[in-house]
């Protein structure tokens, strides 16, 4: 299998706050805009991430997590606190060297950025 891109659909009860949100605070630019549809991409490869408006029957879920695999998350942190991007998860290092933050949309959309730096003397 070769994936030579990636996408990620997401239901959201607010799509107009979702779109702001991520354009905004995650540089993402708009494809294609339709009646209940917005399709985001970036140039430098990222996933695509299609927000659908969630259908009043459609049931709530537990939380959507997107993650993006980013280089400079300390400064990326650095930059979402001072926008003032809700923070799900605190900046982290894990034991084997992956740095993480998650931050949330006004829908509770949960976008994960992380980095893998090598400890020290791997």
């Amino acid at each position: 299998m070769n994936v030579v891109s990636t996408s990620v659909a997401v239901p959201v009860a607010d799509l107009a706050a979702s779109r702001r949100f991520l354009t905004t605070h995650l540089g993402f630019r708009e494809e294609l805009v339709t009646d209940g549809l917005v399709w985001l991409t970036r140039d430098d490869g990222a996933a695509d991430i299609m927000l659908r408006q969630r259908l009043p029957a459609e049931p709530p879920h537990l939380p959507t997590v997107v993650t993006f695999t980013v280089t400079g998350v300390l400064a990326e942190h650095a930059r979402l606190r001072r926008e003032g991007a809700a923070m799900a998860a605190p900046l982290r290092r894990s034991p084997w060297g992956e740095w993480s933050l998650r931050i949330v949309d006004p829908n509770g959309l949960e976008i994960e950025l992380v980095e893998w730096v090598a400890p020290a003397g791997a």
